[in-house]
């Protein structure tokens, strides 16, 4: 799909841009431009890989004008630029709706006016009935990823929504791993918090996954494992070795004891795709979408939240290995 392809990454400098040009490489595409605002981690980035087909441009995505000009000539678009800590978005609403809502405007008009194929939008479960302003802005770029299928370009939006990944910045295995080894304690929230969860290695194959099966207007919803955030601090002790008391410190602001990947309202017009991936299909009507997903069935449930189907801790313990955490 990629083959021969330019393609550019926005906020590509991230945990999810290393692990999505890593993979992308090897497709051979003409180029990828990566598109951010940090000149030192660009120049990282660009010893780490050293490849040819590897560039950058350095741009905000509140500035409509570079994005216009680092779109031109572009293929694909993978719209992973935002902020995304739940609580700086709550300390900061107005800088959080520049980058997240203005920003993700700014892609989609750039993209329609330089005729790329595809826009591929990263979201997350914080987006489902959200309750902090990090997952309105979410929830916000999602209706108008879906919305820009409307506009009478050739460009195709999709979007996918995923939880919590193992090994981005800023991630709680990271966290609780150095709290455990320095402090000898963990600091969670609440012991009953669960979230879901999925390494970056398998996350990005998905995102692949529905770029390529997508016809512009979906919503793929990645099915994610879940567990108990305690239970994984448990694990992480486990594996280290070393006993650390865990200190309850009450839920932030805007952040909720149990995350939903898939609301009531949007199961209604929800289908099954395969055992990755469900669909979200949108309430508005975009040409050959329902057709699309006719023979796929619909969910037989109401919603999906991560406080059913708990992994056990040995299952934690393999996905820990599987995303090169544990040995």
């Amino acid at each position: 799909m990629f083959t021969n392809q330019r393609i550019l990454v926005t906020g590509g400098t991230g945990s999810w841009g290393y692990e999505l040009i890593r993979q992308l490489l090897p497709q051979k595409p003409e180029q990828i431009i990566v598109f951010s605002r940090n000149e030192s981690s660009q120049v990282a980035m660009s010893r780490t890989f050293e490849h040819p087909a590897l560039t950058f441009c350095i741009g905000d995505i509140r500035d409509k004008e570079a994005l216009v000009r680092a779109c031109e000539g572009v293929d694909y678009v993978f719209h992973l630029a935002a902020l995304k800590h739940v609580p700086v978005c709550e300390d900061q609403p107005y800088e959080a709706l520049k980058t997240n809502v203005i920003g993700t405007q700014n892609v989609i008009e750039a993209a329609i006016a330089n005729h790329v194929k595809r826009v591929i939008y990263i979201s997350t479960d914080k987006a489902a009935n959200p309750s902090n302003f990090y997952g309105m802005t979410k929830a916000i770029g999602e209706k108008l990823i879906v919305y820009a299928n409307l506009l009478r370009s050739e460009t195709k939006f999709v979007c996918v929504r995923g939880g919590n990944v193992l090994g981005t910045n800023g991630s709680v295995v990271h966290l609780f791993m150095n709290q455990i080894r320095e402090k000898r304690q963990v600091r969670i929230t609440d012991m009953e918090m669960t979230r879901f969860f999925l390494t970056l290695q398998d996350a990005i194959t998905l995102l692949f996954k529905a770029s390529e099966e997508s016809i512009g207007g979906e919503i793929f919803v990645m099915t994610m494992p879940t567990c108990r955030i305690a239970e994984l601090a448990e694990v992480l002790m486990e594996a280290l070795g070393i006993e650390a008391d865990m200190i309850e410190t009450g839920v932030r602001p805007g952040e909720k004891l149990h995350e939903i990947l898939l609301t009531d309202f949007e199961s209604a017009s929800t289908v099954v795709y395969d055992d990755a991936y469900l669909v979200i299909l949108p309430t508005i009507d975009i040409n050959g979408l329902r057709e699309r997903y006719s023979k796929h069935e619909h969910v037989n449930f109401d919603s999906f939240c991560s406080s059913q189907s708990l992994m056990s801790k040995d299952e934690i313990r393999s996905m820990l290995v599987r995303g090169g955490f544990l040995s």
